[in-house]
């Protein structure tokens, strides 16, 4: 079992780093510098104080995509590593905060300090099913 949720969390985690450097047309380098938001919560406000300004498909890809594509990882790293909440979150942060330095360095994307609290809550919650899993499991 641990060996394919192994394999799965592989699979997933090179999907998802396409995605951050390569997908959603980041092939070429952002002209000119570097974008960066580095005052937490400010793109996050933006999203809610502007909601009418914008698609809603932008606020789901940006709010919620942000959450939920992390919440994988929230079920299959601590179950693999077997990692207690504060270890996962340390390690998570640190993990997230290389990805989006290296989307500022790369020019593919732009680093977020909000991406990383939304990436952080997504990770929380698949932490969180993960202990609900294990308590029915073990019921």
């Amino acid at each position: 079992m641990k060996r394919t949720i192994a394999l799965i969390t592989l699979a997933y985690t090179l999907l998802l780093l396409y995605w951050m450097y390569i997908g959603f047309g980041r092939t070429h380098p952002q002209l000119p510098g570097y974008n960066y938001n580095v005052m937490p919560l400010h793109t996050i406000k933006l999203y809610f104080v502007h909601a009418d300004s914008f698609p809603l498909k932008n606020w789901i890809v940006n709010i919620v995509g942000n959450i939920a594509v992390f919440a994988p990882f929230g079920l299959s790293v601590p179950y693999l590593l077997r990692m207690r909440l504060f270890s996962f979150i340390c390690f998570f942060i640190c993990v997230l905060f290389l990805l989006e330095t290296f989307q500022l360095l790369l020019q593919r994307g732009s680093f977020d300090i909000d991406d990383i609290l939304l990436n952080t809550v997504g990770a929380l919650i698949g932490f969180a099913a993960l202990q609900l899993i294990r308590k029915r499991v073990s019921v």
